[in-house]
């Protein structure tokens, strides 16, 4: 899934081991993220949203199968 992780991130001025201790994650997970290797869980996500301050659409991108 394509995110916009890295990027808001680096708005809020966080290292990725700052972000995951914020959202109680591996800074490991926060990697593969960013790499759009691993989709994080829907808790995750929803913590993510509420630090960014955006709804997760904003920062997740899904692309329906047609």
């Amino acid at each position: 899934m394509k995110n916009r992780v890295r990027e808001l991130r680096k708005l809020k001025g966080l290292t990725q081991e700052q972000l995951a201790e914020v959202i109680g994650v591996s800074r490991q997970t926060i990697n593969a993220i960013e790499k759009e290797k691993f989709d994080p869980s829907l808790p995750t996500a929803f913590k993510m949203s509420k630090l960014f301050d955006l709804p997760i659409e904003d920062f997740f991108l899904y692309d329906e199968i047609e």
